[in-house]
């Protein structure tokens, strides 16, 4: 039996990976891709896709799946290869914290996967400033450096590929690109996983969630969008509205897009910034309210 390909979609907070997962998920590429991610409720899956849902597992009519990572990679993954029949290639999102390389080193661990490649996502209106702050611009260039390819979005590739020039890093496409994308990702070349995780220490982070929120009314979200604390990396948040409907909200740094949804998978916030200005009390404090 042939290893499954591994791919790895890093990027720091906010970059836009699921955005690029949904638009690998809507190709039509015959194959039955395994998609795993932290939380596939974030992830707004066509109706017309949709086959069935469980407890941790999306399955879509295209063959593809979306699992959440729950414990042990290790373990996530060894229950994909026992399916039957097998996914023809694996995606891991990788989470905006983490180092692409160490989750695709799995594939080296495990026979029966091959490494495929890992692709980092750089939010081109955003990582100028990223670049320039000294707490997180070495994570943020760990996963650049990981990368065989780096898709760019929000911003021209130019841009981009002109902040990197001289570091050394893997060609910049477009997010938009997706047949370079895909090149990488579904390519018959074989790859090698260099350079090695990064081994600079890395800021600490303090994350708080909400699973069940309350809905609130277009006033009282701009009442807490006109006051998020300083060190307030990303938030994320499908929340209830008072007119019956829901809110899709995605902070990234000073970028707010808030939509209308009418219908929703699951509820949540989840916040994460920089320890050494926020901690999680203040997080629920400001979104919760006295």
């Amino acid at each position: 039996m042939s290893p499954v390909p591994l791919s790895v979609i890093g990027g720091y907070l906010g970059a836009g990976k699921t955005t690029l997962i949904n638009q690998l998920l809507g190709l039509d590429h015959g194959l039955r891709l395994a998609i795993l991610v932290n939380d596939f409720g974030a992830i707004n899956i066509d109706a017309a896709l949709l086959q069935s849902a469980s407890e941790d597992t999306i399955e879509l009519t295209n063959g593809c799946v979306c699992c959440t990572m729950s414990g042990d990679l290790f373990f996530t993954i060894g229950d994909l290869l026992d399916r039957r029949p097998r996914p023809d290639h694996i995606l891991v999102e990788a989470s905006g914290i983490a180092d692409p390389a160490k989750i695709a080193a799995v594939s080296l661990a495990e026979k029966e996967l091959r490494y495929a490649g890992i692709i980092t996502v750089i939010d081109g209106l955003n990582v100028e400033r990223q670049l320039a702050d000294p707490r997180i611009s070495e994570q943020v260039k760990d996963q650049f450096r990981s990368a065989d390819l780096i898709a760019v979005s929000k911003a021209s590739r130019e841009k981009v590929a002109s902040l990197l020039k001289g570091e050394g890093v893997a060609p910049c496409v477009s997010t938009s690109d997706i047949a370079a994308v895909t090149g990488v990702v579904f390519g018959s070349s074989l790859l090698s996983l260099d350079p090695a995780p990064g081994t600079q220490p890395h800021p600490a982070y303090v994350q708080w969630s909400e699973p069940a929120p309350l809905a609130l009314s277009k006033d009282d979200l701009d009442a807490r969008l006109s006051s998020i604390p300083p060190g307030l990396l990303r938030l994320k948040a499908l929340l209830p509205n008072t007119a019956g409907r829901y809110w899709e909200l995605h902070v990234v740094g000073a970028q707010i897009d808030l939509q209308k949804l009418e219908d929703v998978q699951s509820l949540g916030v989840v916040a994460i910034g920089l320890r050494d200005t926020l901690s999680s009390a203040k997080l629920r404090a400001w979104w919760m309210g006295p």
